[in-house]
């Protein structure tokens, strides 16, 4: 199985600096295994950047088989970095991961608010789950999926990297065909732009004018975070 790949992150239109991260930070192709992600920093102006930055880094070089234990790792790499320099203590991120298998599987490690979307035969589906306080109001049916878009607590998390000494990390498999595509996210594109519309862009423009006009069309709606997008495409 052959994957491609494009990549792009921008600080969106009111932020002054871009803590979201990226891994691999440019387009490109394998055939499997290859691990990519998305990571959304929080906790100031510097941390949430160092914290995104240390997830990606630990989570891509970690040693390990599992998507689960790639996003533990990260997390411990962000721990041990508060340890050594204690005024970045409570920074924080999410990292939504998946890893593309060669056998046309891909295995998905998630914390946090970032996403990870299915694009098949003009279906989106979100694979990943919300971890933020109005999500869980949905799930125990408080809210409303349209009312948890403007509540208060849309973006305040429940889970994510840095904070505690474990973590629990949702993982999902997927089984996949030729012409698929996976789109992974920061908040700053899904909390701007409507599923309705991400699915329009992802079904009728190359990869990396893809990528580009997602940011494009986050930018338009007001840009309020930073914004990360990598779409991967199931090519043969």
């Amino acid at each position: 199985m052959k994957y491609v790949w494009a990549a792009a992150s921008h600080k969106g239109m009111v932020r002054e600096n871009n803590e979201d991260s990226m891994f691999p930070n440019a387009a490109g192709e394998s055939e499997g295994p290859a691990i990519l992600m998305v990571a959304d920093g929080m906790g100031g102006h510097v941390a949430g950047e160092v914290a995104s930055r240390l997830a990606v880094n630990a989570a891509s070089s970690a040693e390990v088989d599992d998507p689960g234990d790639r996003v533990a790792f990260a997390n411990r790499a962000i721990r041990e970095e508060v340890a050594r320099q204690p005024d970045l203590d409570g920074m924080g991120t999410t990292l939504t991961l998946v890893e593309l298998r060669p056998d046309a599987t891909a295995r998905i490690g998630h914390v946090g608010d970032s996403r990870a979307y299915a694009y098949s035969v003009g279906e989106l589906v979100q694979l990943t789950e919300d971890h933020t306080v109005a999500a869980e109001m949905v799930n125990l049916g408080e809210l409303t999926p349209e009312n948890a878009l403007n509540h208060p607590q849309s973006h305040m998390l429940t889970r994510c990297l840095g904070l505690t000494r474990f973590v629990n990390v949702d993982e999902t498999t997927l089984d996949l065909e030729v012409g698929d595509r996976l789109l992974l996210c920061s908040d700053g594109l899904s909390s701007m732009v409507k599923d309705k519309r991400i699915a329009e862009i992802l079904g009728t423009e190359s990869l990396e004018d893809t990528v580009w006009k997602l940011i494009d069309e986050a930018n338009g709606a007001g840009g309020v975070d930073n914004i990360t997008v990598i779409v991967i495409e199931v090519v043969e």
